[in-house]
């Protein structure tokens, strides 16, 4: 993306516009707490916030489960301490809960219930009322269960209150001087099992370590999606020659045959975010 063009004919000015209103439209909630993965949404509307409000009134909080690889943590953690955030990180059990390792399609409904439920009780204990999330407008195009949970415990989404989408989002990244303004956007580990597929902690793992190895190759957008002993790799069309040629394509496959997978595929289709949900019926999308 050029970071100097913007969706819909969007000029910088607009996006400046974009992200002035943004912190308007924060300053009335005084504390505020965000729910922060360490994507550019999140920390768009993290460091809006703190513009609006000030260090001491906002509060970052990540959580930890086996569905967070360890280097998104991480990365995180590094940012919000470079932007002087207070980062909290409050521990998950998805894995607790049958209706999660079920992996039904309504999967992320349930880990975002327990997820704003500890926000809820930190912010109770710190003395904060309003929660925030790192929603665009650009979700909407997707199945995202997880969104009404966090209707449902009252989260606003001050990104679609502007009517920010994916590329205004890194436009105003850039103009804040965040440093993952362009950073590929992640998903959590679970949705690299198609529906009905259970989660398991070991399967989590696995598909982790999968997926360190294509990062260490220099990748930056792709997922291993888990097909039973199938492991089938999503990159961009630009990258397949890349992985397809000789020695590259040898060593992933001895990479990831040594972590149990009997199969390694690559998709010709190329990367697409949320392809899990393209054999979902329309009409439970649309739920």
């Amino acid at each position: 993306m050029n970071p100097d063009e913007c969706a819909n004919g969007n000029s910088p000015e607009a996006v400046e516009a974009m992200l002035d209103l943004l912190i308007e439209n924060l300053r009335p909630l005084r504390r505020l707490i965000v729910a922060y993965s360490g994507g550019v949404d999140s920390t768009v509307v993290m460091a809006a916030a703190v513009r609006a409000l000030g260090t001491e009134n906002v509060i970052a909080v990540t959580a930890l489960s086996e569905t967070l690889p360890e280097r998104e943590l991480q990365e995180a953690a590094e940012l919000a301490q470079m932007l002087g955030i207070t980062h909290r990180v409050i521990e998950t059990r998805e894995l607790d809960a049958e209706e999660f390792q079920a992996n039904s399609p309504d999967r992320c409904y349930h880990c975002k219930s327990e997820l704003w439920s500890r926000i809820r009780e930190m912010a109770a204990d710190e003395g904060f009322e309003n929660l925030a999330d790192g929603v665009n407008f650009s979700d909407s195009a997707d199945f995202r269960p997880g969104i009404k949970a966090g209707d449902e415990a009252g989260v606003i989404h001050p990104l679609v209150s502007v009517g920010a989408g994916k590329t205004e989002v890194r436009a105003m990244a850039k103009s804040l001087g965040l440093s993952n303004w362009d950073k590929p956007s992640q998903a959590c580990l679970s949705s690299r099992f198609p529906y009905g597929d259970r989660i398991t902690a070991d399967g989590l793992k696995r598909v982790e370590a999968a997926e360190e190895i294509l990062h260490e190759l220099g990748l930056g957008r792709f997922r291993v999606r888990i097909h039973g002993e199938i492991a089938r790799i999503e990159v961009p069309g630009s990258d397949i020659e890349k992985l397809a040629s000789a020695g590259t394509r040898k060593n992933i496959v001895s990479a990831l045959k040594g972590l149990g997978y009997a199969y390694i595929t690559l998709d010709l289709e190329g990367f697409r975010s949320g392809s899990m949900n393209e054999t979902l019926a329309t009409g439970l999308k649309k739920k």
